[in-house]
């Protein structure tokens, strides 16, 4: 047989999951109306990134052309260091090999007039030796530094003519 008692429907219970429950909330969905950019702005703003562009591009150019120029100008600094080191050299050895004559002669001499002729004439050759020396290292030390600064004047003033 059929149970035909009514039974009364349970009630409904939330089930417990702390002492407070927050509500939940939805964000609004809000439709944004569609802003059509003037022309005119949109124009300005071409034309700035273009002038960008250029302006990169033209200080680019213009820094490699400055690193050529330095790198240049480094390979002419150090020949000309080199050529002047040399120069040093062989002024050293010039006047080395004049002291040892000197000496060579100072041995010979016999009398002390001959020591003091020989030492007289040591002195004023080793004067006029020392002259002609400091000239030319000062002329090649003056080209050195010549052909040194005008690649970079001229080289400079190429390259940022260029971005100006």
């Amino acid at each position: 047989m059929v149970d035909t008692t009514t039974t009364s429907p349970k009630a409904k219970t939330k089930p417990v999951t702390g002492a407070f429950e927050m509500p939940k909330f939805e964000m609004p969905k809000f439709d944004m109306p569609k802003v059509e950019m003037p022309a005119a702005f949109r124009e300005f703003a071409e034309r700035g990134v273009a002038q960008a562009k250029d302006n990169y591009e033209k200080m680019k150019a213009a820094a490699e052309e400055a690193t050529d120029v330095l790198e240049t100008t480094y390979s002419t600094a150090a020949k000309g260091a080199s050529d002047y080191g040399l120069k040093v050299i062989e002024t050293t050895r010039v006047n080395t090999n004049a002291v040892f004559d000197f000496a060579s002669e100072l041995l010979t001499a016999k009398t002390l007039s001959e020591v003091i002729e020989v030492s007289s004439a040591h002195a004023r050759k080793q004067f006029e030796a020392l002259t002609v020396q400091s000239k030319e290292l000062g002329a090649l030390a003056q080209k050195v530094a010549t052909e040194t600064a005008e690649p970079i004047k001229s080289g400079m003033n190429k390259a940022f003519a260029k971005v100006a």
